[in-house]
């Protein structure tokens, strides 16, 4: 079952509809309830090797649902720490719980001021407004 459309206020937005939560020096990484309304049920996660480096709006791994495949943004730079198993194990996980279980990777940041540039939920909700 899909989860309710919600954007919430503690996480930074990228205008790719991915989502970052900082927490200290790392970063967790997601995509939006509007990404995942958008692609419909997911079926693959395909996530980058723990210790690769991701930079800032570059790709860093696919989704694919029923409908598409699509790239992963990195809303900001680091290395990879950990990629959420569940998820890959699981794909549909995001559409239940984008914010929550279905979290996709979580990273290192190396240079947290990146995040300055970002959406916030306010922003973002204008953002899918818009579209």
């Amino acid at each position: 079952m899909a989860a309710a459309e919600n954007y919430p206020a503690d996480l930074k937005y990228h205008r790719e509809h991915d989502w970052v939560r900082i927490e200290g020096g790392e970063a967790v990484f997601g995509i939006t309830w509007k990404a995942q309304d958008m692609l419909g049920e997911l079926v693959f996660f395909q996530p980058p090797q723990i210790g690769a480096a991701i930079d800032k709006d570059g790709s860093y791994g696919e989704v694919e649902s029923v409908k598409a495949v699509s790239d992963l943004i990195a809303p900001i730079s680091g290395k990879v720490v950990a990629v959420n198993e569940k998820v890959k194990a699981d794909p549909e996980t995001v559409n239940a719980d984008p914010y929550g279980e279905g979290w996709l990777v979580r990273v290192q940041l190396s240079d947290p001021s990146e995040a300055d540039a970002l959406l916030d939920a306010e922003a973002y909700k204008q953002l899918v407004a818009e579209e």
